[in-house]
Protein backbone atom coordinates (compact mmCIF):
# COMPACT_ATOMS: atom_id res chain seq x y z
CA UNK A 1 0.00 0.00 0.00
CA UNK A 2 1.63 3.51 -0.82
CA UNK A 3 1.10 6.18 1.33
CA UNK A 4 -2.77 7.59 -0.13
CA UNK A 5 -3.88 4.09 0.42
CA UNK A 6 -2.82 3.75 3.85
CA UNK A 7 -3.94 6.84 4.62
CA UNK A 8 -7.24 6.32 2.86
CA UNK A 9 -7.72 3.32 4.25
CA UNK A 10 -7.48 4.20 8.15
CA UNK A 11 -10.14 7.43 7.49
CA UNK A 12 -12.33 5.15 5.65
CA UNK A 13 -12.88 2.92 8.31
CA UNK A 14 -12.79 5.69 11.16
CA UNK A 15 -15.26 7.21 9.87
CA UNK A 16 -17.75 3.74 10.29
CA UNK A 17 -17.43 4.18 13.91
CA UNK A 18 -19.41 7.96 13.91
CA UNK A 19 -23.24 8.16 14.50
CA UNK A 20 -25.88 10.80 13.17
CA UNK A 21 -25.59 13.02 15.46
CA UNK A 22 -22.23 13.01 16.63
CA UNK A 23 -20.45 15.71 18.32
CA UNK A 24 -17.07 14.66 17.04
CA UNK A 25 -13.62 16.66 17.18
CA UNK A 26 -11.34 15.73 14.70
CA UNK A 27 -7.46 16.03 15.61
CA UNK A 28 -4.65 17.64 12.86
CA UNK A 29 -3.36 15.49 9.69
CA UNK A 30 -5.19 12.37 8.80
CA UNK A 31 -8.02 12.74 10.99
CA UNK A 32 -9.41 15.88 8.86
CA UNK A 33 -9.96 12.85 5.85
CA UNK A 34 -12.76 11.29 7.59
CA UNK A 35 -15.79 13.54 6.91
CA UNK A 36 -14.88 12.74 3.65
CA UNK A 37 -15.52 9.22 4.21
CA UNK A 38 -19.11 9.62 6.44
CA UNK A 39 -21.60 6.62 5.18
CA UNK A 40 -24.50 7.94 3.81
CA UNK A 41 -27.22 9.42 5.84
CA UNK A 42 -24.46 9.76 8.89
CA UNK A 43 -24.11 13.55 9.03
CA UNK A 44 -21.94 14.99 12.64
CA UNK A 45 -21.49 18.17 13.77
CA UNK A 46 -17.33 19.00 14.26
CA UNK A 47 -16.10 20.75 17.47
CA UNK A 48 -13.20 23.16 17.22
CA UNK A 49 -11.34 24.01 20.74
CA UNK A 50 -11.64 27.53 19.50
CA UNK A 51 -14.79 28.19 19.55
CA UNK A 52 -16.87 26.48 16.91
CA UNK A 53 -19.72 23.70 16.67
CA UNK A 54 -20.37 22.75 13.06
CA UNK A 55 -17.18 23.30 10.92
CA UNK A 56 -18.20 22.75 7.07
CA UNK A 57 -15.42 21.82 4.52
CA UNK A 58 -11.83 23.56 3.39
CA UNK A 59 -12.97 26.75 1.33
CA UNK A 60 -11.99 26.78 -2.18
CA UNK A 61 -9.01 28.57 -2.44
CA UNK A 62 -9.65 32.17 -2.94
CA UNK A 63 -12.77 31.90 -0.75
CA UNK A 64 -11.29 31.89 2.72
CA UNK A 65 -12.30 34.14 5.57
CA UNK A 66 -9.50 35.24 7.94
CA UNK A 67 -11.67 35.14 11.02
CA UNK A 68 -12.76 31.26 10.10
CA UNK A 69 -10.00 28.84 10.92
CA UNK A 70 -9.79 25.78 13.01
CA UNK A 71 -7.77 24.97 16.27
CA UNK A 72 -4.64 24.37 14.33
CA UNK A 73 -4.91 27.27 12.24
CA UNK A 74 -6.35 26.37 8.90
CA UNK A 75 -9.51 27.96 6.89
CA UNK A 76 -12.66 26.17 7.40
CA UNK A 77 -16.56 27.15 6.56
CA UNK A 78 -19.64 26.63 8.88
CA UNK A 79 -22.82 24.26 8.23
CA UNK A 80 -26.05 25.43 8.42
CA UNK A 81 -27.01 25.22 12.26
CA UNK A 82 -23.54 25.84 13.34
CA UNK A 83 -22.45 27.98 16.43
CA UNK A 84 -19.39 30.05 17.40
CA UNK A 85 -18.40 31.10 20.99
CA UNK A 86 -15.20 31.67 23.27
CA UNK A 87 -12.99 29.23 23.75
CA UNK A 88 -14.18 28.90 27.54
CA UNK A 89 -17.19 27.69 26.67
CA UNK A 90 -15.58 25.27 24.42
CA UNK A 91 -13.44 23.66 26.75
CA UNK A 92 -16.50 23.43 29.20
CA UNK A 93 -18.12 21.56 26.42
CA UNK A 94 -15.16 19.40 26.68
CA UNK A 95 -14.44 18.83 30.03
CA UNK A 96 -18.68 18.53 30.67
CA UNK A 97 -18.96 15.37 28.34
CA UNK A 98 -20.89 16.95 25.24
CA UNK A 99 -18.08 15.68 22.83
CA UNK A 100 -19.60 12.24 21.75
CA UNK A 101 -16.03 11.14 20.07
CA UNK A 102 -12.31 12.61 19.36
CA UNK A 103 -10.25 10.97 16.88
CA UNK A 104 -6.86 12.06 17.02
CA UNK A 105 -3.30 10.91 15.63
CA UNK A 106 -0.71 9.62 18.02
CA UNK A 107 3.26 9.22 18.46
CA UNK A 108 2.85 6.87 20.71
CA UNK A 109 0.23 4.47 22.09
CA UNK A 110 0.65 1.23 24.45
CA UNK A 111 -0.90 -1.55 26.14
CA UNK A 112 -2.65 0.50 28.87
CA UNK A 113 -3.99 3.48 26.49
CA UNK A 114 -1.65 5.87 26.99
CA UNK A 115 -1.17 8.15 24.52
CA UNK A 116 2.04 10.31 23.44
CA UNK A 117 0.96 12.80 20.80
CA UNK A 118 2.46 16.41 21.59
CA UNK A 119 5.84 16.16 21.95
CA UNK A 120 7.70 15.24 18.39
CA UNK A 121 11.65 14.80 19.54
CA UNK A 122 14.26 17.13 18.11
CA UNK A 123 11.72 20.29 17.36
CA UNK A 124 10.02 22.63 19.34
CA UNK A 125 7.00 21.62 21.10
CA UNK A 126 4.46 24.65 21.67
CA UNK A 127 2.46 22.90 23.75
CA UNK A 128 -0.35 19.85 23.73
CA UNK A 129 -3.05 22.33 23.19
CA UNK A 130 -6.76 20.56 24.19
CA UNK A 131 -5.65 17.19 23.77
CA UNK A 132 -5.54 17.09 26.95
CA UNK A 133 -9.11 17.90 27.66
CA UNK A 134 -10.42 15.99 24.52
CA UNK A 135 -8.97 12.83 25.98
CA UNK A 136 -10.30 12.81 29.44
CA UNK A 137 -13.52 14.98 28.70
CA UNK A 138 -15.06 12.93 25.66
CA UNK A 139 -16.86 9.97 25.39
CA UNK A 140 -14.98 7.73 23.36
CA UNK A 141 -11.52 8.39 22.24
CA UNK A 142 -9.91 7.34 18.51
CA UNK A 143 -6.33 6.71 17.63
CA UNK A 144 -6.37 7.08 13.61
CA UNK A 145 -2.77 6.49 12.84
CA UNK A 146 -0.50 4.61 10.97
CA UNK A 147 1.17 1.16 12.23
CA UNK A 148 4.50 2.55 12.24
CA UNK A 149 6.99 5.07 11.71
CA UNK A 150 9.58 4.45 9.23
CA UNK A 151 9.64 1.33 9.92
CA UNK A 152 9.57 2.21 13.83
CA UNK A 153 7.13 0.23 16.15
CA UNK A 154 4.42 2.99 17.42
CA UNK A 155 1.78 0.63 19.56
CA UNK A 156 4.40 0.20 22.49
CA UNK A 157 4.79 -1.73 25.63
CA UNK A 158 4.58 1.52 27.05
CA UNK A 159 5.12 4.79 25.97
CA UNK A 160 8.50 6.36 26.14
CA UNK A 161 7.76 10.17 25.40
CA UNK A 162 5.89 12.72 27.67
CA UNK A 163 2.63 11.69 27.85
CA UNK A 164 -0.74 13.52 26.82
CA UNK A 165 -3.11 10.91 29.06
CA UNK A 166 -3.04 7.92 30.89
CA UNK A 167 -5.44 4.79 30.31
CA UNK A 168 -7.57 6.88 28.17
CA UNK A 169 -7.74 5.81 24.78
CA UNK A 170 -10.48 3.07 23.84
CA UNK A 171 -9.91 2.31 19.95
CA UNK A 172 -6.83 2.11 17.76
CA UNK A 173 -7.22 2.68 13.70
CA UNK A 174 -4.43 1.52 11.24
CA UNK A 175 -4.14 0.08 7.94
CA UNK A 176 -3.70 -3.25 9.45
CA UNK A 177 -6.03 -3.81 11.83
CA UNK A 178 -8.53 -2.62 14.77
CA UNK A 179 -7.70 -2.74 18.59
CA UNK A 180 -10.16 -2.17 21.10
CA UNK A 181 -8.14 -1.48 24.58
CA UNK A 182 -9.80 -4.12 26.91
CA UNK A 183 -9.10 -2.77 30.85
CA UNK A 184 -8.08 -6.21 32.35
CA UNK A 185 -7.16 -7.43 28.89
CA UNK A 186 -5.03 -5.06 27.64
CA UNK A 187 -4.99 -4.91 23.36
CA UNK A 188 -7.39 -6.85 21.40
CA UNK A 189 -7.30 -7.11 17.70
CA UNK A 190 -11.01 -7.42 16.51
CA UNK A 191 -10.90 -6.89 12.62
CA UNK A 192 -7.96 -7.14 10.50
CA UNK A 193 -6.74 -6.06 7.43
CA UNK A 194 -7.14 -9.10 4.38
CA UNK A 195 -4.05 -7.45 3.33
CA UNK A 196 -2.01 -8.43 6.09
CA UNK A 197 -1.57 -11.36 8.11
CA UNK A 198 -1.63 -11.99 12.03
CA UNK A 199 2.33 -12.31 11.83
CA UNK A 200 2.58 -9.00 9.94
CA UNK A 201 0.79 -7.07 12.57
CA UNK A 202 2.89 -9.07 15.39
CA UNK A 203 6.41 -7.82 13.70
CA UNK A 204 4.87 -4.20 13.63
CA UNK A 205 3.99 -4.00 17.06
CA UNK A 206 5.95 -3.85 20.29
CA UNK A 207 2.90 -4.39 22.61
CA UNK A 208 1.67 -7.56 23.04
CA UNK A 209 -1.39 -8.41 21.35
CA UNK A 210 -4.62 -10.89 22.17
CA UNK A 211 -6.44 -11.50 18.51
CA UNK A 212 -10.40 -11.91 19.13
CA UNK A 213 -11.69 -15.34 18.88
CA UNK A 214 -14.11 -13.84 16.37
CA UNK A 215 -11.82 -12.01 14.83
CA UNK A 216 -13.17 -10.38 11.60
CA UNK A 217 -12.65 -8.57 8.13
CA UNK A 218 -11.66 -4.90 8.89
CA UNK A 219 -14.36 -3.40 7.93
CA UNK A 220 -14.35 -0.68 5.09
Amino acid sequence: MDKTQIRETIARRAALELKDGDVVNLGIGLPTMIPSFLPEGVHVMLQSENGMIGMGPTPEEGKEEAIWTNAGGGYITAVPGAATFDSATSFALIRGGHVDVSILGALEVDEEGDLANWIIPGKMAPGMGGAMDLLDGTKLVILAMEHTAKGRAKILKKCRLPLTAKGQVNLIITEMCVIEVRKGEGLVVTELNPEFSREDVIANTEATLTFASDLKPMRQ
